[in-house]
């Protein structure tokens, strides 16, 4: 609905219009009314009005300057004058100034004034459609040039027997002017692309609304410099330089990036990271450095959201083992589930993030170490009967997987484990059973000691016998029997995870005879734990 914005310092005036128009039904709404221009301006700058109906001799700012003043600032302002002469010289000021139309309050008629709200209306409504129509077109066409902008550095990085000769036109064509400068290419990567993802229509929106602030930003601050689209997470730019100023020019290039970078986030709250090459000069050196800047997955794991760095080479893994800290950081995630302490999600979260990037594991292994544990923690809550989800286990796989960064990574598992415990919290809010519950998490809390009825009957303030016959109802099997299972299964985790001897796993386990341990464990597993081990090499 379009705005109107009322000035007069004759109050009986503003009243009357104010009161007598019936403005919502003839399109529009009565944004705000004044008794100056200098309030009316004030006003205007905070929510420009569509429609201006100004009296002339006001205190302060009188309507010409008002109406100066607005044009300035919103050209396609309707503008109507109302005074209380016929003076020439004014009305000669508002024909300069583009006003539609000149009323006299002597004769006016609010029907007259209800025609020209009605025009005004009309005016607007054709002008927005005609804008439409031409923005619609513009974004059509820019679209496409952005598509075959995409096609072109695909092409450039993937086509292995590409000719020069074929490749500088097309480049040229789309402002990559090879043949008089060299080029400092650069790959732009979105961080927590899931989340900034879901707050748009489709992907082809979001990318259109990325593209069109980085060519806006471009063209402000360092014209001849390119961007791509490449995929959907990712953008390469590219800066003319001089070689022999090279150093100067990067640093050039890195103010662009910082300021690219703040207008993606002022304008789509969208944070970027830069990863910067070396200088180009031809194709080979072109698709060179593309290929590298793709190639940094190490680098790219870790940075920061806004980095800028330059591009490093691959460094060498690190020798300490990953999966030796698995036992330690399942038990603790164990721990926080069973004890709902979402206070320490994010205290748990941080530990294990900065111990990986401390380490700087390879993002592959990192990514199987925590999708192993997360999968882990799934078995032990579905035997708990504390996990729903509608989640299979290969779309979390994938979802883990899409993750870019470490710091994304981090914000992803916050958010899952508040989902986890915001469930398991409602679980012992609406069962029922509290009693099986907790003797389930009694059992997980002091897996690794002896654990028997009459002990967990009296933490529980139950009759052992009361308890065996509740406990066998609900969950089908004796307490006896789950007790051994789920020692089992955390046996068969010390085995894979550790490299402890059966006899201390047994000890660890509350299991005074080694050979009765290796016994049910083979009437449970079917190999006995060295068998176990040794298969699991």
């Amino acid at each position: 609905m379009y705005k109107v914005m009322l000035v007069d310092d004759d109050y009986p005036v503003i009243q009357l219009l104010s009161e007598t128009i019936e403005w919502e039904q003839l399109g529009v709404s009565l944004q705000s009314t004044h008794e100056n221009g200098a309030s009316a301006f004030e006003k205007a700058m905070s929510e420009m009005p569509d429609i201006l109906i100004t009296d002339i001799g006001m205190p302060k700012m009188n309507g010409i300057e008002l109406t100066k003043k607005l044009k300035d600032q919103n050209p396609n302002l309707k503008v109507a004058i109302l005074s209380c002469h016929a003076d020439f010289g004014f009305a000669q000021q508002a024909l300069k100034l583009q006003v539609q139309d000149y009323l006299i309050k002597d004769t006016f008629d609010p029907n007259d004034f209800r025609k020209l709200i009605k025009k005004f209306k009309d005016t607007l409504d054709e002008q927005n459609n005609k804008m439409n129509k031409h923005l619609q077109i513009q974004n059509m066409l820019n679209q496409n040039k952005e598509s075959v902008k995409e096609r072109f550095i695909k092409k450039t990085i993937e086509q292995p027997d590409m000719k020069e000769i074929n490749w500088l036109p097309e480049a040229k064509s789309l402002g990559l002017h090879v043949d008089q400068s060299a080029y400092i290419g650069s790959l732009g990567m979105i961080h927590n692309y899931s989340i900034v993802k879901a707050l748009y229509v489709s992907e082809d929106t979001l990318h259109f609304a990325i593209n069109n602030v980085v060519a806006e930003e471009i063209e402000r601050c360092h014209p001849g410099a390119v961007h791509f689209q490449y995929g959907v997470k990712e953008l390469f730019v590219f800066f003319p330089i001089s070689l022999i100023l090279k150093r100067s020019a990067l640093s050039e290039a890195i103010e662009s990036m910082k300021r690219i970078q703040h207008a993606l986030k002022r304008s789509l709250n969208i944070s970027l990271s830069f990863i910067t090459g070396d200088g180009c000069t031809n194709l080979p050196e072109f698709k060179q450095e593309l290929v590298q800047l793709i190639n940094c997955s190490h680098q790219r794991f870790y940075l920061k959201p806004g980095s800028i760095v330059e591009r490093k080479e691959p460094q060498e893994a690190p020798t300490e083992d990953l999966f030796s800290k698995y036992d330690e950081a399942a038990a603790e995630m164990r721990e926080l589930i069973m004890l709902r302490d979402d206070a320490r999600i994010v205290e748990y979260v941080t530990k294990w993030i900065t111990f990986l990037e401390d380490k700087q594991f390879t993002p592959e292994l990192v990514k199987d170490w925590v999708l192993k544990l997360l999968l882990d923690l799934r078995v032990k809550l579905h035997a708990l009967q504390l996990f729903r989800s509608q989640q299979t286990i290969d779309y979390m796989h994938n979802e883990i997987f899409e993750i870019q960064f470490l710091e994304d990574l981090k914000t992803w598992l916050i958010t899952y484990f508040k989902s986890i415990l915001s469930f398991v919290k409602e679980v012992y809010e609406q069962t029922k059973r509290k009693e099986i519950l907790d003797a389930f998490k009694y059992v997980t809390m002091n897996i690794e000691k002896k654990i028997t009825l009459d002990e967990v009957s009296n933490h529980l303030y139950l009759n052992p016998s009361y308890f065996s016959r509740l406990f066998k109802k609900e969950v089908g099997e004796t307490f006896v029997e789950y007790v051994t299972k789920m020692k089992i299964n955390r046996a068969k985790e010390l085995l894979e995870q550790t490299t402890d001897s059966v006899g201390k796993i047994c000890e660890r386990l509350g299991y005074d005879n080694q050979s009765y341990f290796i016994k049910i464990f083979k009437n449970y597993v079917g190999v006995t734990p060295i068998e176990y081990r040794g298969g699991k090499a």
